[in-house]
């Protein structure tokens, strides 16, 4: 019995997510979201918190709806609560975002090792 060819290819591509945003367009609102997420400081630490490594994920959907994964440096931050609105208002002003979702998360937990050197020149660390 015969295999055929078609079973027997394997396409390299499966699993890479495709997006309807022109590639140009993606390119732009990522830079641009990162740049916002470089406004929003922890107000104990003199550092971003994109820098701190506290944004785990940032998901830009089709209908350009962006949704972010993030923790705090601790699950105790006396700014836990008003920290996901200082990401959504941040985010929601670039250009082209229509609306953004935050998503706090503790697993796994944040290390000083996610901070990148910016950050550790920022607090003294290298």
């Amino acid at each position: 019995m015969a295999v055929e060819d078609s079973e027997l290819k394997w396409d390299a591509r499966e699993g890479i997510v495709q997006s309807a945003i022109p590639q140009e367009e993606l390119a732009r609102l990522s830079d641009d979201i990162i740049a916002a997420l470089k406004t929003v400081y922890d107000p104990e630490i003199p550092a971003d918190i994109f820098e701190l490594g506290l944004i785990y994920k940032i998901d830009i959907e089709d209908d350009r709806m962006v949704r972010i994964v993030m923790t705090l440096t601790a699950p105790g931050c006396p700014v836990a609560g008003e920290m996901p609105g200082w990401v959504e208002n941040a985010i929601g002003a670039v250009e082209g975002v229509s609306g953004v979702e935050v998503e706090m998360t503790f697993d796994p937990p944040w290390t000083p090792e996610r901070m990148s050197e910016e950050a550790q020149v920022a607090v003294g660390w290298y």
